[in-house]
């Protein structure tokens, strides 16, 4: 009897086990298709790029990441999280990947694996549209930059403060840092030209413009866990028919009058 019973608790242990195992070491798993899903982070605060609209997530990079999955046959899962989580989330393969406007650096490069370069983007500087003081980095001397954490534009941010002297304040999202700059509080921020272009043209009420020339060429890329060759693979291969059947540029004309 007493080995009886130990035989039905093993076996309840050992289903146990078996259950709480799967899927703890990654993200993806089968979706109702069999095919299979993956967990893609992103930051649902970034237009035109993602963002929420009407209960749902939209923009060039879920477009984007939807299309690339159907053309090579797997299911996503879109996961929004701050901007300055997702890259801790991939490396502890809490996501499969993430597309959020993330550009490529050598220092990202060193952690994480990335797609082919999908959109060339670039820095700009942003202050209020009344603002005539600031006209080029070289005017920074002795102001406030508002800025979005864990950002390119974080890290060109906190160059410039100690070039000019300036004072760098951070924000959780763009909105906020936005908002600085609107209520005066601070006298600029850094943002992606695609960004601060499409803001002002469907938000004439933003009090905000451009000035002077783009600080950067940044390339945004699809990022993986390092070493994840199958789903890079798979990105680079969607990413190239998307461009060669043309819907890579009917994603990109949806939200933005040209193709950078």
């Amino acid at each position: 009897m007493k080995k009886l019973m130990f035989a039905v608790v093993s076996s309840l242990l050992a289903l146990t086990v078996s259950a709480c195992g799967s899927g703890t070491d990654q993200a993806s798993s089968s979706g109702q298709s069999g095919a299979k899903k993956y967990v893609i982070g992103t930051d649902a605060t970034y237009p035109p790029f993602e963002f929420e609209k009407d209960g749902k997530y939209v923009g060039i990079d879920i477009d984007l990441i939807n299309a690339i999955a159907k053309e090579e046959g797997f299911e996503v899962e879109i996961k929004p999280m701050d901007f300055k989580g997702i890259i801790p989330a991939v490396q502890a393969k809490q996501l499969d990947g993430a597309i959020a406007g993330i550009s490529i650096t050598d220092n990202r490069k060193e952690i994480l694996d990335f797609s082919e370069p999908y959109y060339q983007a670039g820095l700009s500087l942003v202050v209020r549209e009344d603002n005539t003081t600031i006209n080029g980095e070289a005017d920074l001397a002795g102001k406030t930059i508002a800025i979005k954490k864990g950002t390119t534009g974080a890290t060109f941010a906190d160059e410039l403060g100690k070039k000019y002297g300036a004072t760098v304040k951070y924000f959780d999202d763009s909105p906020s840092m936005f908002q600085e700059v609107q209520n005066g509080n601070a006298d600029v921020t850094i943002e992606d030209y695609p960004v601060i272009s499409y803001k002002i043209a469907v938000d004439p009420a933003s009090k905000l413009k451009i000035v002077g020339e783009r600080l950067n060429g940044d390339h945004y890329g699809i990022a993986v866990l390092k070493g994840n060759k199958e789903l890079q693979d798979k990105l680079n291969s969607g990413l190239k028919k998307l461009k060669e059947n043309g819907k890579y540029d009917e994603i990109i004309n949806t939200y933005l009058s040209t193709k950078k």
